[in-house]
């Protein structure tokens, strides 16, 4: 009777130890998605902030244009 027990106790322990590493790779499994799903957010957020970058640096450029057209205005007025 003691060798029964001692053998279900031995598989219980072997069953648990496997339930035990497939939570660890379900574990392991959850961390690399929420690692990756941190990843594409942030890979979005700089892709939005390279986006208002460019939009910024197009304006500056316009009114840079701007500003020496106005420049060039004054100076022939000048000139007359």
């Amino acid at each position: 009777m003691m060798t029964g027990a001692r053998v279900a106790l031995a598989s219980l322990t072997l069953v648990a130890a496997g339930l035990a590493g497939c939570q660890a790779k379900y574990e392991d499994a959850a961390r690399v998605t929420a690692a990756t799903q941190n990843a594409e957010s942030a890979a979005s957020r700089a892709e939005a902030a390279a986006q208002r970058v460019e939009q910024a640096a197009s304006k500056a450029d316009a009114a840079a244009r701007r500003a020496e057209a106005v420049a060039e205005k004054t100076e022939t007025r000048g000139r007359r």
